[in-house]
């Protein structure tokens, strides 16, 4: 068999049932070792072979799979223990930042810093959030939303008013955090985060953000009852500043009975904030339900003191060029 595609060696032929009448019916694709799809110079032939390719790959690794799975259950318990597979954050880079837990000096630095009160209840958190100047439905919707997840907050739209101005007024009211929402092109993204009165300042770029009526299958609308904080690998000194931060915007007192949570999971140094509802089917078995709204943030300065964008002194600047060579690499 003569093609044009160069692949008349890649398919073998076996007897035919019967009398033999009629020309041989082809049983697998076999492929050679060194075989490329990129050699085949038609382009339906080429995707056709890609795919017949891919379908024995997979057999391949589940017959590989089921022999070892066989293996393992003729052994018993000398089998060897299962391989732990490859993953970028098994191979993370070890960072010299790293939080013991049982570091006194970090126990000591938690105790005496900012966010210390709203972890001893001595201090209730009271939230502002604002947009940009003069925001779109959008953002207007997202602040809207933002604020029934997080208790005591309140929202105002800004209409001219520079930041530096505002900070002193939140101060005067009382206000314990600042969160500023940026839009582009009538997209939110970008998130503020500026404690007060004394700092720090944590600057995010926003993406994946989704509103409660673009989320399937989504719970009712939330309550008003104060919910559980999760706050997930964050290991590093900078990633423990940040949880903290996160952790005191909510009180410390959660109502279980309202049966919400929020989640800040960290991986790879992107932070995924969600919001669910916990629903007890059974005494056993407990299911979520996703309420909204969902966000995805990635740190891109933390500042000491309040938001100063001329003269403020940065504890942390992301560097692309510098801090990215490594993909295994991360700084929460």
């Amino acid at each position: 068999m003569k093609t044009s595609s160069g692949i008349e060696n890649l398919i073998s032929y076996g007897p035919v049932p019967g009398d033999g009448a009629g020309p041989p019916a082809p049983e697998r694709v076999l492929f050679p070792p060194t075989f490329s799809v990129s050699e085949i110079k038609n382009k339906q032939r080429r995707h056709f072979m890609f795919l017949r390719w891919k379908q024995q790959q997979r057999k391949e690794k589940l017959a590989l799979k089921k022999k070892r799975r066989k293996e393992r259950e003729a052994l018993g318990d000398k089998a060897p223990p299962k391989a732990v597979p490859k993953t970028i954050e098994n191979q993370r880079v070890y960072d010299e930042t790293t939080v013991d837990p049982n570091d006194e000096e970090v126990a000591f630095d938690e105790a005496t810093d900012e966010f210390a009160p709203y972890f001893n209840r001595q201090t209730v958190p009271k939230i502002l959030i604002t947009t940009s100047d003069r925001p779109r439905g959008r953002t207007v919707r997202f602040c809207e939303q933002l604020a029934t997840v997080i208790p005591n907050s309140h929202v105002y739209y800004r209409r001219g008013l520079a930041l530096k101005r505002i900070i002193p007024q939140c101060i005067a009211r009382d206000f314990t955090d600042l969160i500023v929402i940026n839009e582009d092109r009538k997209i939110p993204n970008g998130l503020v985060l500026s404690h007060l009165p004394d700092g720090p300042t944590a600057h995010f770029r926003m993406s994946s953000v989704r509103l409660r009526k673009e989320i399937k299958r989504k719970g009712k609308e939330p309550t008003e009852h104060v919910p559980e904080v999760i706050l997930n690998n964050f290991t590093t000194r900078l990633g423990h500043s940040i949880g903290r931060m996160f952790a005191a915007l909510f009180p410390h007192n959660p109502q279980f009975i309202g049966r919400q949570v929020a989640t800040f999971h960290n991986q790879r140094d992107y932070i995924f904030f969600r919001f669910h509802r916990y629903i007890f089917k059974s005494e056993k078995k407990v299911g979520i339900q996703e309420l909204g709204p969902r966000f995805t943030l990635k740190l891109r300065s933390l500042q000491k003191g309040t938001f100063d964008s001329k003269f403020g002194e940065y504890e942390w600047i992301h560097k692309r060029r510098e801090m990215d060579r490594s993909r295994r690499k991360f700084h929460l």
